[in-house]
C-alpha cells in the first residue's frame, strides 16, 4: 500500500510512453523490500515522501522545494545544490533532498563494475535516483540528506576515484562527444583534451570565483553531437582546413545504387533511387559542388564544413587530414538575455598537448576580461552582447577575420578609435577630401 494518494501523477502513467512516475513507484518498492539487506543511511521513505510531495506541488500549482542556505563538501564551493521541502512536517523523508553532481567522465565511458558501485553507494547514502546525464553533462545524484554529503565525497575519493563535478559560479564539469574512440568524424581527440582542461582547471572547477557559471564542450566535428555551439560559453568544433578527400568510384557507387546513401537508413521508408544532384549538390549550403565529366567536383575554398555531403557519402567523401578545431564564444540558453549562439573568435587552431596555445591565447585571456568586467550572473556572452565584439577582440588579441562576420552590416557607418586617426591615416584622409573637392 502506497504511503500517499498520487492521482495527479498517476495521470502521468496512462500514456503510451514510460513515465518517470513508473520508475520512482517502482523504487520506492525496492527499497521498502529490501530494508532488512541494506543499510540505509537516510530515511527509508524518501521516495515515497518524494512522490508525495510532487503530488502537492501539482495540486497546488506551485513547488514545495526550497533552497534553505548554502551546504557543500569541505574545501569545495561547488558541486552540490542544496535542497529542502517546505513541508518537512508532512514529507519527513525528503526534509533535506540535496543534489550532488559528480565529474562524468571523458566520453562518458563506463564499466559495468564502476555504474554498479555508483549506484550501490546512491543506494544506501541516498534516494537511489539518478539522472545519466543532465543537460550539463555530469552524473547527478538526487536527494540525500546534509550529514551524508561528507560521506558520500569520501567514499567518491577514496574508494571510487571519482571527484564532483561544478555547480554555481565557476568553470562547469566540461563535456565532449564520443570522439575518436568511435566516430570516424573526429578531427581532434575529444577526450584527450576533455580530460586535460578538467584536470588542469581544478581550482576554477570546484571554488567558484566567476561572475556566473562557464562551459567548456568539445565536439570533434561540425555535427556538433554535443551541440556545444548553442550551450557553451567555449566551444571547440572540430574541423580541417584542406581539402574533401573525393573517392570517385563510391561516388559512381552511390550513382548507381550499389552503395546505400546515410548508411542504408531509410527509417523503413523507401525513398527511391539516389539522386546526388537532389540530395546532395542542392543542399549544399554555399553552392560549392558540381558534377563535371561525370565526377563530382568541390570548390574547397567556399565549403563551410556543414558535413552534409560527408553523412550522406560517408565511403565517398571524408574530412580532409589537415585537422584541428573552431573555436566560438558565448553561447548560452535563454536565463537572463536570451539565447545566443556562439560567435567565432579562432577559426582554426591545431589541438595537441599540453594545449598550452589554446589555454594561454584563448581561455586565460577571455577569463581575464570577464572577471574584470562581468556583472554578477553575466554569462560570456552576455557580455560580449553589452560591450561589443571589437572589445573581445581588443582585449585578447585576436586578430579581425572575415570569417567572424556571418552577414555584411545594415547600415554604412564605419568608426575608428582615436589613435587610427593620427599619423598616415589622418594624412591620407585628408587626400582623399582635396581629391574629391577638386
Amino acid at each position: 500500500m502506497a504511503k500517499h494518494e498520487t492521482p495527479l501523477l498517476d495521470q502521468l502513467e496512462s500514456g503510451p510512453w514510460p513515465s518517470f512516475v513508473s520508475d520512482l513507484k517502482q523504487e520506492a518498492e525496492f527499497r521498502a523490500k529490501n530494508e532488512e539487506n541494506i543499510e540505509y543511511q537516510i530515511p527509508q521513505d524518501v521516495v515515497e515522501d518524494l512522490l508525495g510531495v510532487l503530488e502537492l506541488s501539482f495540486k497546488h500549482g506551485r513547488t514545495h522545494w526550497k533552497h534553505g542556505g548554502i551546504v557543500g563538501v569541505f574545501g569545495y564551493g561547488g558541486g552540490v545544490i542544496g535542497r529542502y521541502c517546505d513541508q518537512p512536517e508532512k514529507f519527513p523523508g525528503v526534509a533535506h533532498f540535496h543534489t550532488m553532481r559528480v565529474s562524468q567522465p571523458a566520453g562518458k565511458f563506463y564499466t559495468t563494475k564502476y555504474l554498479r558501485e555508483i549506484c550501490d553507494l546512491w543506494a544506501r547514502r541516498g534516494s537511489g535516483i539518478t539522472n545519466m546525464h543532465g543537460s550539463t553533462g555530469d552524473i547527478i545524484f538526487l536527494g540525500t540528506t546534509t550529514p551524508q554529503l561528507e560521506e558520500i565525497f569520501w567514499e567518491l575519493t577514496h574508494n571510487l576515484n571519482q571527484d564532483l563535478g561544478g555547480s554555481g559560479s565557476n568553470l562547469r564539469t566540461p563535456s565532449d562527444c564520443i570522439g575518436q574512440a568511435r566516430c570516424e568524424f573526429a578531427c581532434y581527440d575529444t577526450q584527450a583534451i576533455c580530460h586535460g582542461l578538467t584536470v588542469e582547471y581544478q581550482d576554477e572547477l570546484h571554488r567558484p570565483a566567476f561572475p556566473y557559471k562557464f562551459k567548456f564542450k568539445f565536439d570533434g566535428c561540425p555535427n556538433c553531437c554535443v551541440a556545444s555551439i548553442a550551450r557553451a560559453d567555449l566551444s571547440f568544433i572540430g574541423t580541417w582546413r584542406d581539402e574533401i578527400p573525393i573517392d570517385q568510384e563510391a561516388v559512381q557507387a552511390y550513382i548507381g545504387g550499389e552503395i546505400p546513401p546515410n548508411a542504408g537508413a531509410h527509417s523503413g521508408r523507401d525513398w527511391g533511387p539516389f539522386d546526388i544532384q537532389k540530395e546532395v549538390i542542392d543542399n549544399c549550403p554555399t553552392d560549392c559542388m558540381w558534377m563535371e565529366d561525370n565526377k563530382l567536383m568541390i570548390d574547397n575554398k567556399e565549403c563551410n564544413r556543414c558535413m552534409h555531403c560527408i553523412n550522406v557519402m560517408p565511403r565517398a567523401l571524408r574530412i580532409g587530414n589537415d585537422r584541428g578545431c573552431t573555436i566560438l564564444a558565448g553561447a548560452k540558453a535563454p536565463i537572463l538575455d536570451g539565447a545566443q549562439m556562439g560567435s567565432l573568435i579562432v577559426p582554426f587552431i591545431k589541438v595537441e598537448e599540453p594545449y598550452d596555445e589554446i589555454k594561454e591565447t584563448v581561455i586565460e585571456p577571455i577569463w581575464d576580461w570577464w572577471m574584470e568586467e562581468g556583472k554578477n550572473r553575466e554569462r560570456l556572452g552576455e557580455l560580449m552582447k553589452r560591450q561589443g565584439f571589437k572589445k573581445l577582440l581588443e582585449v585578447t588579441g585576436f586578430k579581425p577575420d572575415p570569417r567572424m562576420v556571418s552577414e555584411p552590416r545594415t547600415n554604412p557607418y564605419i568608426f575608428w578609435n582615436e589613435d587610427e586617426v593620427e599619423g598616415g591615416f589622418k594624412r591620407d584622409i585628408n587626400e582623399f577630401r582635396k581629391h574629391h573637392q577638386r
